[in-house]
């Protein structure tokens, strides 16, 4: 299967085109998601399980020490840290007013994917939830790009009722003034 991106930034009239697996926020974000930090639960460290993860996206399951450098790099970005992005080989082929972007393992898809979002101007788009207990990864598709949690129903009324009651129990704390205390003696 061949997708083919146009970049929408750029006065550049050609397309870039990628071979399966299919390449985008998608399979980067599900990437992004193989370590589960409310649970504590890396995906990578289960082989069969991460092996049928990768086999559904249509990728290899590559090395697992690989994998993981380049997930927990590819976190740090979308975090907006600075991060040590391991080397990972992409194979490019370029024809008429194309370019084509292979990946065979699932940390090469993720790598790709970073690359072609990057192109598009759309990677800023991926971030983690900011509660952090959760973190989990998503695509912000609001409209100004200011989605800070995963998911409003969860995280972000959990945080909104964090600090509801942080603030109720500061004002509780503060004695409020009384007629009979702010009354001049007679």
């Amino acid at each position: 299967m061949v997708r083919a991106y146009r970049n929408q930034l750029s006065s550049y009239n050609g397309y870039m085109r990628t071979n399966a697996p299919e390449l985008g926020a998608d399979l980067l974000v599900d990437f992004l998601n193989t370590y589960d930090v409310e649970d504590d639960v890396d995906a990578i460290d289960d082989a069969a399980g991460f092996a049928a993860w990768a086999e559904a996206r249509g990728v290899e399951p590559g090395d697992a020490a690989e994998t993981k450098r380049v997930r927990d790099a590819l976190r740090s970005v979308v975090d907006g840290e600075a991060a040590d992005l391991p080397s990972v080989e992409l194979e490019t082929i370029c024809g008429e007013r194309s370019v084509w972007l292979t990946a065979r393992t699932a940390a090469q898809a993720a790598v790709a994917s970073s690359l072609v979002l990057s192109i598009q101007g759309k990677l800023e788009r991926v971030k983690l939830c900011g509660a952090d207990d959760c973190r989990w990864a998503f695509y912000d598709k609001s409209r100004n790009g200011s989605r800070t949690w995963c998911s409003m129903g969860v995280c972000g009324n959990r945080q909104k009722a964090r600090t509801y009651r942080s603030k109720a129990g500061e004002t509780e704390a503060e004695p409020e003034p009384t007629a009979a205390r702010d009354a001049e003696p007679a």
